[in-house]
């Protein structure tokens, strides 16, 4: 029990240690093919398991409290007074369709306020239960740690509903001192914006109070503290709160820059930035050059910096079978120099993923799809859960009492890392097969969202719970049958690609002889540029000699 107590501490630690790992893209409404906002989340994190939350809407008597626990560690932190109603919240998204993600930036460690009661994380699903509307969203939030104080370091939140998105960036503001300063912005319908572990909020037009929100005192603690000095209108939340580092730069705002090269014709001109070879940071939003489907942004949350720069898909640390992942930490050491890791969009420590499609033209019952996935989002399959489901399926729970050290073959968090730890060491050899299966379940659930949801239309207009009922079973079923599809992927993967060689295949079946046996295996070996560079690692070493 001793070592069971000492390893989850371990974990925990780990946990935290690796919070500073998430990506958030978001779409405008007028930005995406069919007038949704969109958001997209990874919670990059090696101990956090990956599991739909699911929060039922309830009501409470007058005086209740709240037990507020740290996301991160389950430490307990405080009770804060519980709201009289709170909404039925799946996931990162509540009933009305608002959704809240985010990114730790981390920022200046003195600001960190330990005695605070309201974490991130709890921040985020005690705001998802409260609010209506993103802005609701925002004064919740911000009111919750100006009462209750701020117990996280510097934090980046994505604030959405069916019509805005907004970036709201906060960091406390010390040891015993109540509150936070922050800001946000409203991120224009037209355009995309990104944000990756890194402040990137930096001048804002504090006499917009339409588009730009923010503390009184988030100019004048920054002066007071020393961390700036000039005139009001060049101030920068993140020049001040957050400076800008080697990591900073590299492992986070390059997973904005990669998005922005995908999305826009600004690729070349913002790269000697994330090089290093210039400050002038990216813009915090920018118009696209062609309008975002939802399933473009899952496909942006798989990325590797393929076809860049920053591809690591094609050097030597890609190994024979060219995989687009490199172990952690990012940072390593030969000899007396420092060297690191790139730090793509995808990377294989997620616990979930989801993209968030939020739509102002549908009934909220309707309108509000979590495309949600767990582990690897490269690997992963979204599946659609609706913001009305009452019902969280039960493969993305802890069943079987799974968790981040519990397997259980029921548990879709495991399955997937059953399945992607095995493609990883021969990605290239293997990744197609997972494609194909992941393509076909996404394709079939795109191609159905039209009809379901008019049947659910149709549901609503009738009786409201006989709709809610009808799309917590879709979404229900939907997880399960790609669980168990992704079970049967892993025994095809062992059987097709056991000990190194491959199974001979005829019409999407092994084949066999004419006596019915194996038909023999094909021996894929070493691919020839990894041969070639064996050779020349390796001289004459392992030469045939008469």
């Amino acid at each position: 029990m001793k070592r069971r107590i000492v390893f989850c501490a371990v974990v925990f630690l780990t946990a935290v240690a690796n919070t500073f790992a998430c990506t958030n893209l978001i779409v405008g409404k007028n930005a995406s093919t069919d007038g949704s906002t969109i958001v997209s989340y990874s919670a990059d994190s090696y101990g956090l398991f990956g599991e739909l939350y699911h929060y039922p809407a309830a009501t409470y008597p007058k005086g209740t409290m709240l037990k507020v626990y740290e996301w991160d560690t389950g430490k307990y932190l405080g009770e804060i007074e519980q709201a009289r109603q709170t909404y039925n919240v799946n996931g990162n998204m509540n009933e009305y369709q608002v959704t809240i993600g985010e990114t730790t930036f981390g920022g200046r460690p003195e600001l960190a306020d330990s005695t605070g009661i309201i974490d991130y994380g709890s921040l985020i699903y005690i705001g998802l239960q409260r609010s209506r509307t993103a802005r609701e969203a925002i004064k919740i939030m911000t009111d919750l740690v100006q009462q209750y104080g701020y117990y996280s370091e510097g934090e980046s939140f994505t604030i959405a509903d069916p019509n805005e998105v907004w970036i709201m960036e906060m960091i406390g503001k010390g040891p015993g001192v109540r509150g936070a300063v922050w800001v946000a912005v409203r991120v224009p319908d037209d355009c995309i914006s990104a944000h990756a572990n890194q402040s990137r909020i930096h001048q804002f037009d504090m006499s917009d109070k339409e588009n730009c929100l923010y503390s009184h005192d988030v100019i004048s603690f920054a002066r007071e503290k020393g961390y700036f000095n000039g005139v009001n209108k060049d101030f920068s939340f993140a020049n001040a709160y957050a400076p800008l580092d080697f990591g900073a730069r590299r492992f986070c705002e390059a997973r904005v820059w990669s998005y922005f090269n995908k999305f826009t014709d600004h690729g070349k001109e913002y790269l000697p930035y994330i090089e290093g070879k210039t400050n002038d940071p990216m813009p915090l939003f920018i118009r696209p050059k062609q309008k975002l489907s939802v399933q473009d942004v899952k496909d942006m949350m798989r990325d590797h910096y393929e076809g860049t720069p920053l591809d690591i898909s094609n050097d030597f640390g890609a190994g024979p079978y060219k995989t687009p992942y490199r172990l952690s930490p990012l940072n390593f050491k030969v000899g007396d120099k420092e060297y690191f890791n790139e730090r793509p969009i995808s990377t294989q420590q997620s616990g979930f993923v989801f993209v968030a499609q939020m739509r102002a033209n549908k009934p909220d019952v309707i309108g509000g799809v979590l495309w949600f996935g767990v582990d690897d989002a490269n690997m992963t399959v979204f599946t659609p859960v609706y913001c009305c489901s009452t019902q969280a399926p039960l493969c993305y729970t802890r069943v079987d009492g799974a968790d981040y050290i519990t397997f259980s073959w029921n548990s879709a968090f495991w399955i997937f890392n059953w399945v992607s730890n095995m493609v990883y060491p021969r990605y290239s050899l293997m990744i197609d097969d997972v494609r194909a299966t992941q393509k076909e379940l996404e394709t079939t659930f795109n191609q159905a969202q039209d009809g379901i949801e008019e049947m659910a239309a149709k549901l609503l207009a009738k009786d409201k719970n006989a709709a809610i009922e009808f799309l917590t079973n879709y979404t229900n079923m939907t997880a399960q049958s790609t669980f168990d599809t992704w079970k049967q992927l892993g025994t095809f993967l062992i059987v097709k690609y056991n000990d190194g060689v491959v199974k001979r295949m005829k019409d999407g079946k092994f084949e066999r002889n004419s006596i019915g046996q194996p038909a023999g295996v094909i021996r894929p070996g070493y691919p020839k540029e990894f041969l070639e560079e064996y050779v020349k690692q390796t001289g004459e070493r392992y030469m045939v000699t008469e």
